[in-house]
């Protein structure tokens, strides 16, 4: 399917590509789900659309979502699965970026349960649960869960800035009046027939577990302790990861540094043909 960059999107197009993301999301209502410019641009318009002004971010984990909320003003406080404080927005990222760890859907049921009776929001970043669909709860999305999901990191291809956001079709229906009649462009609505491809989608988490061991016995092999990641990346450990970011980096290889984890990296999936470039590289570092 190809874009035609000569018009604007067709706002049926839009209804079409959502319609298609719900089925493969297992969403039965499509009023539940609406495309955004990336699973980013839905997080930064969540303090706009709840209105919260306490938040618990499960953690540790990426950033984005405290500066989020804190550039809208909300009070952000750090939570573990063990310990929950008290807050109007509960946030986790499952899996976790960047240790991949995956909370239990009996976890999310609870948290969900707990925050239905106080009438708090859950808001779940499945930004990584393609290689792990079992563990998505993304088909309840709706009343105070908001799950956020992301077309980019399974599919290949971050540049065309795809997302989506499902939830209550009431916060469904403002966010759209935020993003308007084309909240996405042309050609993230012509990469997104890849929804329609169950086939293709299955072939790739078999490829991608493939990789994914690949790049364990590599890292090993070069003297890293794998400690987390998913299919889709891994998280490892090396002692003096700031001289290896560096060495790989003029390899033409980008990892993840971490400054409040310096002895942390985390590695994407080498593309083909690029791993023995890496395999090189490691070996002269």
């Amino acid at each position: 399917m190809s874009a035609d960059l000569s018009r604007l999107p067709d706002p049926a197009a839009v209804t079409a590509l959502e319609a298609s993301a719900a089925r493969a999301f297992g969403l039965s209502d499509p009023e539940r789900i609406a495309a955004v410019a990336g699973a980013e641009t839905g997080l930064r318009l969540l303090p706009i659309l709840t209105g919260a002004r306490r938040v618990a971010i499960i953690g540790p984990t990426y950033g984005g979502h405290a500066e989020a909320w804190a550039a809208a003003g909300a009070e952000v406080v750090e939570a573990s699965q063990g310990v929950i404080p008290d807050a109007e927005v509960i946030v986790i990222v499952n899996p976790n970026n960047p240790d991949g760890s995956i909370a239990s859907i009996d976890f999310l049921r609870d948290l969900l349960d707990y925050q239905n009776a106080r009438k708090g929001w859950l808001i779940v970043d499945e930004s990584f649960i393609e290689t792990t669909p079992a563990h998505s709860i993304s088909a309840r999305a709706g009343d105070r869960l908001v799950v956020l999901r992301s077309f980019g990191k399974f599919y290949g291809l971050p540049g065309v800035r795809l997302g989506f956001m499902l939830g209550d079709p009431e916060l469904v229906a403002r966010l759209k009046l935020l993003t308007g009649d084309w909240p996405v462009s042309a050609e993230a609505i012509a990469a997104g027939a890849a929804y329609d491809d169950a086939a293709w989608a299955d072939d790739m988490r078999a490829k991608l577990s493939r990789d994914a061991r690949r790049l364990d016995r590599t890292l090993t092999e070069a003297g890293m302790e794998v400690i987390g990641g998913t299919d889709l990346f891994r998280l490892a450990a090396a002692p003096k990861a700031d001289r290896l970011f560096d060495h790989l980096c003029q390899a033409g290889i980008l990892t993840r540094p971490f400054a409040d984890a310096p002895d942390f990296l985390r590695f994407g999936l080498p593309p083909l043909g690029a791993w023995k470039r890496l395999e090189q590289a490691l070996e002269a570092a």
